[in-house]
């Protein structure tokens, strides 16, 4: 069937409500049960397919196939707790699921109505059991809209996703708006670009679209690569045709009509259902010739990365797409004016793009009245390191860190103090209990000294040492420079050497010198967002903990203490 208008598109939905709206009513008399089981890539590692595998067995056994569904969906974000199963419609919560544990749910509770206590979430701090997603600590305070389909939904079924008002944001968009229209909408919002930078999306989509070109393209940027990031890959993995939706919008929106997804190649779940996802969008029509019976066509390819973190940057990950090597341009001309093979190419990533087709529906009012003044909506981080709820989690712009880290996460495991945590990946910084209570948006983090970054968030306790963290990310970064540059090819090897010769205790203070100095250096000459912000680790830990690195140093006539040390040369050097 192909859908040529949003009354058949309705049709649709009405069919597939029936099968899907029934998980959410609470108190509903169906004696249909759904069983919805995490199907994300942290759960399959703790054998949740084997778990679906032996419900469906039982449930056959038991010849009760046609009245319970077992459901694979996306992550439910509580990774720390998975495999994760939650009852339909008795929204009932199980956590760390066994294989062996199916025969045990489906005779006791979905046969005799009775809740398994012992796989029910157990509050760490009143010790008391859980029994509903909502009354979890973890859940609270999140506010879910990039993920808002994740864990509810079959992300392979696109039935399911049109059942909860999936595509009605595309067919609102080129039937009943204007491509000026769309892009006013979305500069309304507020949306901020997703992936490191913050560039307002609205904007972008705006100077895109005013440029004198027949051809255009647009991008959605899938390499994930800051260590500790799992954001994009489970939006892939749960909610892939909202990235379909939003990425045919926005090509309305700008004047183009080929996409593609650049996505590495070590995400082959997220591959796999997004390479489904788009079959059953071209079958019904969502993708092709005259989507929703208008002139205006587009369709979707997928390029896959090779794990190069630099091909995050926009003009490295064009320069792939073309099979050249993944190295940054200098900018101007920017990849809106001048990008694919030298057309106007407007790249977004993942989560930016989720966030799309709910805009579009619920409007621009409704998306802004959220976050903060400069940084609306919510933003998505991966929470790992050491915090008791290791997951990810979806909160409002503005929420202050220790929100994210003590009311969510569950604070740090075995009663060890808090010591810092890092934001945005290698590029980021750390930040310490005295900036605990920072609201967390773009140009708060900015001001301490740290970035918004894609999203990762790793915490640390008191065991670890900020000279090896500083170390880690370095060498990180050392080894994903692409070498068109000499302070990125040269600097963050010189860099990893001397935190090297610091951390085996060789090093003297006219090493830290050294280090400062070249630290800036690189920050100042590098020619991309990669290496420009490689050293931001090595300052930020040497600001907030220089007498970790002090105590390393050989030469311990030297005054210690922070903020006492005063370089010899003050070349490079800034306040």
């Amino acid at each position: 069937m192909q859908i040529k208008s949003l009354a058949e598109l309705d049709k649709i939905k009405q069919e597939a409500s029936v099968k899907v709206m029934v998980r959410q009513h609470r108190n509903s008399e169906e004696t249909n049960k759904n069983i919805l089981v995490c199907g994300g890539t942290g759960c399959l590692a703790s054998d949740s397919d084997k778990v679906i595998k032996n419900l469906g067995a039982i449930l056959k056994a038991k010849g009760l196939s046609e009245q319970v569904q077992v459901i694979r969906t996306g992550c439910f974000g509580f990774c720390e707790q998975g495999p994760i199963i939650k009852i339909e419609p008795d929204n009932v919560f199980y956590v760390r699921v066994k294989p062996k544990d199916a025969k045990e749910i489906i005779e006791q509770h979905i046969i005799n109505g009775n809740r398994v206590e012992r796989l029910l979430y157990k509050d760490p701090q009143t010790q008391e059991k859980v029994h509903t997603q909502e009354e979890m600590a973890f859940y609270k305070k999140q506010l879910r809209v990039a993920l808002r389909n994740c864990g509810l939904i079959n992300p392979e079924d696109i039935s399911e996703y049109i059942a909860l008002g999936g595509y009605q944001a595309l067919g609102k968009a080129l039937t009943q708006m204007s491509a000026d229209e769309v892009v006013d909408t979305v500069k309304k919002s507020g949306l901020r670009g997703r992936g490191g930078g913050g560039f307002p999306t609205g904007l972008k989509w705006e100077i895109t679209r005013k440029q004198q070109d027949k051809e255009k393209f647009i991008i959605c940027n899938a390499d994930e690569g800051d260590p500790g990031a799992f954001m994009d890959r489970s939006i892939l993995e749960g909610d892939p045709h909202s990235v379909i939706e939003a990425m045919a919008i926005g090509a309305y929106a700008i004047g183009a009509d080929k996409g593609i997804v650049y996505i590495r190649a070590e995400y082959p779940l997220a591959i796999e259902r997004l390479t489904k996802a788009l079959e059953q969008a071209r079958e019904l029509g969502l993708l092709g010739k005259g989507i929703f019976g208008t002139d205006f066509n587009f369709d979707i390819t997928l390029k896959y990365g090779a794990g190069a973190f630099v091909c995050g940057e926009e003009t490295a990950l064009i320069n792939s797409c073309e099979g050249k090597r993944g190295e940054p341009n200098y900018k101007p001309p920017y990849p809106a004016e001048e990008g694919y093979w030298g057309h106007p190419t407007c790249v977004n990533n993942v989560e930016t793009f989720a966030n799309i087709p709910v805009i579009m529906t619920k409007g621009a009012e409704w998306f802004a009245s959220m976050g903060t003044e400069k940084s609306k909506g919510t933003k998505v981080f991966a929470l790992a390191g050491k915090i008791n709820n290791v997951g990810l989690v979806e909160v409002p712009m503005g929420i202050t860190l220790r929100e994210i880290i003590f009311d969510i996460g569950g604070g740090i495991p075995h009663g060890k103090k808090f010591k810092a945590v890092q934001t945005g990946g290698p590029s980021g910084g750390v930040i310490t209990e005295k900036n605990l209570d920072t609201p967390i948006d773009y140009d708060g983090l900015l001001k301490i000294g740290t970035m918004m970054g894609s999203g990762g968030m790793i915490v640390m306790d008191e065991d670890d040492n900020m000279v090896n963290i500083a170390k880690f990310y370095l060498e990180f970064t050392m080894d994903e420079a692409c070498g068109r540059c000499a302070p990125g090819r040269i600097g963050t090897k010189r860099l990893f050497e001397m935190l090297h010769k610091i951390a085996s205790g060789e090093a003297t203070m006219d090493d830290l010198d050294a280090l400062k100095q070249l630290a800036y250096m690189v920050k100042d000459s590098s020619l991309c967002g990669l290496c420009q912000t490689a050293p931001n680790p090595v300052v930020s830990t040497m600001k907030h903990f220089w007498n970790e690195y002090l105590d390393l140093v050989k030469d311990v006539d030297h005054p210690r203490g922070e903020g006492k040390y005063v370089p010899k040369n003050k070349i490079g050097m800034k306040s």
